[in-house]
């Protein structure tokens, strides 16, 4: 018989729960689906346009089809209002990415009153055209079959589906994989989301949630809450959470984490160097584990923080159990006594989202040189703006362990960094400085709110740049769409796959 107690904590959480937003509201449901609705309508236009344009017989033409898939946190049901959408656009063999999907599709979207910010992000792992479409943000990937028309629900695990796709396709199939598996696996799909939902809300409160940082991504987060629900069919939300931090606070890293899928074949080996100290294997890819930019700073903050969790969740069912202390902010002004302060500044907004962006892409190397340096960092991701500088600027404070890193040299750490940066940016470079700072010092600042964070993540080219056509290869006289020809930098993501959760 289930006591009051326990009655009492679980209404107290579910309560929690609501009043935090994690859950999306009916409106926003439909608003969602209605946005990928249109969007499969534009996709299936694009896809018959280019089978005209490849001179396909009528009947493929009129036969041609594409279907959307979703992943992340919209495929896994673990979206809010704030959430953006991963979708994967899986097309026909014909379709081809450079010119096809990065100049025909990404035309007709920038050509659509409900599509704002649209920009190809291609320097990655998964390449993708990111926007926001009637408000939401979609982040779209493409790949690509061996057939002239892809079925409504195409099963990406299915070989005959699958056989003899190109290198870039099989990876971007990745993300669809991942959530698939995970879904198949969990015994309780409702409990594992509101597990996962939980444990988002706890990383993000704990700073503890930015793969870019050296921190957690979503991918880790939705395998190591699946495990938890794997091995426990039939616990309850309370004691999921319990078992979450226990199970992890005391994990014996690098021992990676696996989920149990049939007959388990002998893991691969482990990553070399600092992506071993938290393995964890991506379901429906025995031979990967997830990417990384974890070190040796990170690593140490991130244990920390499941022993706190563990410590505040040991009995949930005591009369004084809070479930704000265990999701209360991580104050890092009480936590240091200095820190290191990033700021990054360009003369305009579009330059500064297209520099912040970059730099974010190759922070890890940052975090490494500062270990070289024998300083722990704690990288705070938050992003907040020195209202003392008068250029468009971002800044970062992270957090120095004391005692390490006091006669720091932050200029062979700056110069290391913006060599790093220099290789491959096509723009102007912006300007980034590294001072160390007292807490006492940590004045003039300002939130970077979200919609200036809209405005960096969907930062428009400058439209006094020379567009050249580009022609079809296969109709040379048919102008497919333009590109910008100098001054137009990719926007990087983190190497490796990039899903959030």
């Amino acid at each position: 018989m289930v006591s009051q107690a326990e009655l009492d904590t679980s209404a107290s959480l579910l309560k929690f729960i609501s009043d935090e937003g994690l859950v999306a509201s009916d409106v926003e449901e439909e608003k969602r689906k209605n946005v990928v609705d249109k969007l499969k309508e534009i996709l299936m236009a694009w896809i018959k346009r280019v089978a005209y344009q490849r001179r396909l017989p009528p009947n493929q033409i009129k036969d041609a089809s594409v279907t959307i898939l979703p992943y992340g946190s919209y495929g896994l049901g673990v979206y809010n209002a704030d959430s953006n959408i991963d979708l994967l656009c899986v097309g026909p063999c014909f379709a081809s990415m450079a010119e096809d999907y990065f100049i025909v599709l990404h035309n007709m979207l920038a050509g659509r009153s409900e599509v704002f910010g649209i920009h190809c992000v291609k320097d990655v792992k998964v390449p993708l055209l990111r926007f926001t479409f009637e408000g939401i943000m979609i982040d779209l990937s493409f790949a690509k079959l061996q057939v002239a028309a892809v079925p409504e629900n195409v099963d990406v695990s299915n070989p005959s589906f699958i056989k003899s796709i190109d290198k870039t396709s099989s990876k971007n199939f990745s993300g669809v994989r991942l959530k698939n598996s995970i879904l198949q696996l969990v015994p309780d799909v409702k409990a594992f989301q509101e597990l996962l939902r939980c444990v988002k809300l706890w990383a993000k409160r704990r700073g503890v949630y930015s793969d870019l940082f050296g921190l957690f991504g979503g991918t880790h987060l939705a395998i190591l809450a699946a495990l938890i629900c794997e091995k426990n069919p039939s616990a309850s939300l309370l004691d999921l959470i319990s078992m979450f931090f226990k199970t992890f606070a005391f994990w014996p890293w690098p021992e990676p984490v696996i989920l149990e899928e049939g007959a388990t074949p002998k893991p691969p080996p482990l990553p070399l160097g600092t992506q071993a100290l938290m393995t964890i294997q991506l379901p429906g890819s025995r031979n990967e584990y997830c990417h990384s930019n974890m070190t040796t700073s990170t690593f140490n903050k991130i244990r920390s923080e499941f022993r706190r969790g563990y410590r505040q969740t040991q009995d949930p069912y005591k009369p004084q159990f809070n479930w704000g202390n265990l999701f209360e902010p991580f104050s890092y002004s009480k936590s240091y006594l200095r820190f290191i302060k990033i700021c990054l500044s360009a003369y305009n907004k579009d330059e500064l989202g297209t520099w912040v962006h970059w730099v974010r892409s190759r922070i890890r190397t940052l975090l490494d040189k500062l270990e070289e340096l024998h300083a722990l960092c704690d990288p705070n991701p938050t992003e907040y703006i020195d209202l003392s500088i008068r250029v468009p600027n971002v800044v970062f404070y992270w957090g120095l362990v004391p005692g390490r890193g006091d006669n720091l040299d932050l200029n062979a750490a700056t110069n290391d960094l913006m060599t790093n940066l220099s290789i491959g940016y096509q723009g102007n470079l912006g300007r980034m400085t590294l001072t160390i700072v007292h807490a006492s010092q940590l004045s003039n600042l300002q939130l970077a709110d979200d919609h200036i964070k809209t405005e960096l993540s969907l930062c428009t080219y400058n439209h006094q740049q020379q567009m050249m056509p580009v022609y079809s290869t296969h109709s040379p006289h048919y102008v497919v769409g333009y590109l910008v020809t100098e001054g137009n930098p990719e926007h990087p993501h983190a190497n490796g796959l990039s899903v959030e959760f």
